[in-house]
């Protein structure tokens, strides 16, 4: 056990967050999976039925009315990969699998329960509306990486609970960024914490890049430097939402000079976030701005 008096190390958070049954690992083998054209839905079915409650709420929102559960109702997951579609079936998956992880009010990170999923789906959705207007960016990888990004905060909020006065103590003290003040107190920040945990998942490098750079957009690699744009723009159009933000959130620091060269113009964020908002409001409904969100 981790000393009560010193954080555990960044190797003792990753371990504590891998051994948590509710990972995202399933994501990225579903993903392929759902963009394979040669997949079956008894080979997407297996994926899915890995997770039982992720399966659970599968079946679930296919008899929902929302996708014409007045009729006759689905009994397998075969059956709701057919209704609901491929497109569906993975944010229905991403969301879920995010959704899940075990947040609580003793966190110390002063959040309600949900907000974390209620900001990463914005996020994802506004990223993914951003990809649909440049066609710059696939929207699936927009959307996952919106949701996955900052795991790692999810691991240091788990693991470091007690830490969090000092953490707020410091940021307020200096004046810094929330991450500058995870790193003074902890000896490291949320997105390197995120980045190893996507990593061991076996996510695709491009998303592990999103976590890595998510303070420094501009700096992330070539190969990645698109989709770190669509997720800036996507996390500021978030933030401008509302839902779910949390204290370190407040203090985001924009990187205008990345919007202006991506072209992110006001009038394109302010179309996305309409858009966005409105497809946020029928995932989610009235969880989108309080309560916990259930699957």
């Amino acid at each position: 056990m981790p000393d009560p008096i010193h954080p555990p190390t960044i190797e003792e958070v990753c371990a504590e967050a891998l051994k948590l049954p509710c990972s995202p690992s399933v994501l990225p083998r579903l993903s392929k999976a759902l963009q394979s054209e040669s997949s079956s839905t008894d080979e997407i079915s297996k994926i899915i039925q890995i997770d039982p409650a992720l399966a659970s709420s599968t079946i679930r929102l296919a008899n929902s009315a929302f996708f014409g559960g007045a009729g006759r109702a689905v009994e397998s997951v075969e059956q709701a990969i057919l209704r609901l579609g491929a497109k569906e079936i993975y944010r229905l998956a991403a969301l879920s699998l995010v959704g899940r992880w075990p947040t609580t009010n003793n966190t110390g990170t002063q959040a309600e329960p949900g907000d974390f999923c209620r900001n990463a789906l914005c996020c994802a959705i506004a990223s993914e509306v951003l990809a649909e207007i440049t066609e710059k960016v696939d929207p699936q990888l927009a959307y996952t990486a919106g949701l996955v990004y900052e795991m790692g905060k999810l691991a240091v909020a788990h693991a470091c609970s007690k830490f969090y006065p000092l953490i707020r103590a410091s940021q307020k003290q200096r004046g810094c960024t929330w991450e500058q003040a995870e790193k003074e107190i902890l000896g490291y920040e949320h997105a390197e914490v995120g980045t190893r945990l996507l990593r061991a998942w076996h996510f695709p490098e491009l998303i592990i890049a999103a976590a890595e750079y998510q303070h420094h957009p501009a700096k992330a690699p070539e190969p990645a430097l698109a989709l770190l744009a669509h997720l800036h723009a996507g996390r500021y159009i978030a933030t401008s939402m509302g839902p779910g933000i949390s204290e370190d959130g407040f203090l985001f620091q924009v990187d205008g000079d990345l919007l202006t060269d991506w072209n992110f113009t006001s009038a394109i964020l302010e179309e996305a976030m309409l858009v966005a908002f409105e497809r946020a409001s029928k995932r989610l409904g009235e969880s989108l701005t309080h309560g916990n969100i259930k699957f």
